[in-house]
């Protein structure tokens, strides 16, 4: 079946307390403008469906004047800044990764790649002394910093050098390793980026939320999430608690997903419209931590980094989808197409460095 506008008995909104028995199945949804916020929840798809929404000419200066702290991402707010002629490697920043642990370096892997190809100009790895072979020779444009243990991160190198830090990929839950992560988050001064292990261990000690850096960029799947906020009824339950936590907290929360909702200290929440279920796949967040963390290294403000990379990120995703199945589609391949991604929205938004010669 098809619904106009909206399917008959689901709200805009909160439908927590709704009869699902009296709301419309439909198997497509064509909507007016901009969509509805409750088509954005995994618990509302049986009823929406596929939506499209259709343009019916609302003036465009009305729409801006319209309050609201829920916005859907689009690919030509993206900009991404041209490079100087004269410009070198120290003028795209110099992130410090602190990733990995002995059966788990694939992520310190894939987030370096990532974090690479999104432009930063120099990248330090710290790893395991375990996974010093590994990165040199599968990220041979990184460099390493070793760990004294040889299977997990114990201890961490100066933030000196760096302008910005990502941790968690793939680093293990050993009480050494979070000894470590508790120092980096109380000591750090830098713009963060946080991912799986670091967020368990957040959720281990909730009163070190109080202490991370303003601009902190966290990085959650809804399970993750639910360890460190409590669980939640449902997505929009979930998404206004992460709009809370957000502005309680200074940070940015990027709750991953289908739709991913970006969260900022101000309160508004950024929907993502990019991305499909092919990405459903193990290091996927890796690759978007290490995203995060090249335009954050590049100076851009956090929760610009997080809007522009979690869009880049799923964009990369459905360009793959043009050349696989979902079944087929791997973490590697989100990176691999990254390049058209940055192509695509070049071309779309002439503000950005996509100068021509005639």
């Amino acid at each position: 079946g098809v619904s106009v506008d909206i399917p008959s008995g689901l709200m805009g909104e909160d439908n927590t307390e709704n009869d699902r028995e009296a709301i419309f199945c439909a198997d497509h949804t064509l909507t007016f403008e901009f969509p509805f916020l409750s088509f954005f929840f995994a618990e509302n798809e049986p009823y929406v469906g596929q939506w499209h929404v259709l343009p019916i000419g609302l003036h465009p200066v009305i729409i801006r004047q319209m309050a609201t702290p829920f916005f859907l991402t689009e690919l030509s707010d993206i900009v991404l800044p041209e490079r100087k002629r004269f410009s070198h490697k120290g003028n795209y920043g110099h992130a410090l990764l602190v990733a990995g642990s002995k059966g788990m370096m694939g992520a310190a892997v894939l987030a370096a790649e990532a974090c690479l190809r999104s432009g930063a100009g120099l990248l330090t790895v710290h790893v395991p002394a375990c996974g010093y072979e590994i990165i040199q020779t599968a990220v041979p444009e990184a460099m390493a910093n070793v760990d004294p243990d040889g299977e997990k991160v114990t201890a961490l190198p100066s933030f000196d050098r760096y302008h910005a830090v990502g941790a968690g990929c793939g680093l293990g839950r050993h009480p050494s390793t979070a000894h470590a992560l508790k120092h980096l988050v109380l000591s750090c001064k830098l713009p963060l980026v946080l991912d799986a292990d670091a967020l368990n261990l957040l959720a281990g000690n909730p009163e070190m939320l109080a202490g991370l850096p303003a601009g902190t960029v966290l990085t959650p799947h809804p399970g993750e999430f639910d360890r460190l906020f409590g669980p939640s009824e449902n997505g929009y339950r979930r998404m206004l608690k992460q709009r809370q936590m957000a502005q309680q907290y200074k940070v940015v929360i990027v709750l991953k997903g289908a739709f991913s909702s970006v969260a900022l200290p101000g309160g508004e929440v950024y929907f993502n419209p990019t991305g499909n279920p092919g990405m459903a796949t193990g290091g996927s967040g890796d690759v978007l931590t290490g995203i995060i963390l090249g335009f954050l290294a590049q100076g851009h403000e956090p929760s610009k980094a997080a809007i522009m990379a979690t869009c880049l990120h799923g964009l990369a995703g459905d360009i793959a989808m043009e050349d696989k199945a979902q079944e087929n589609i791997v973490a590697r391949d989100i990176i691999h197409y990254l390049g058209k991604a940055f192509l695509k929205v070049k071309k779309l938004n002439p503000e950005n460095g996509n100068r021509q010669f005639f």
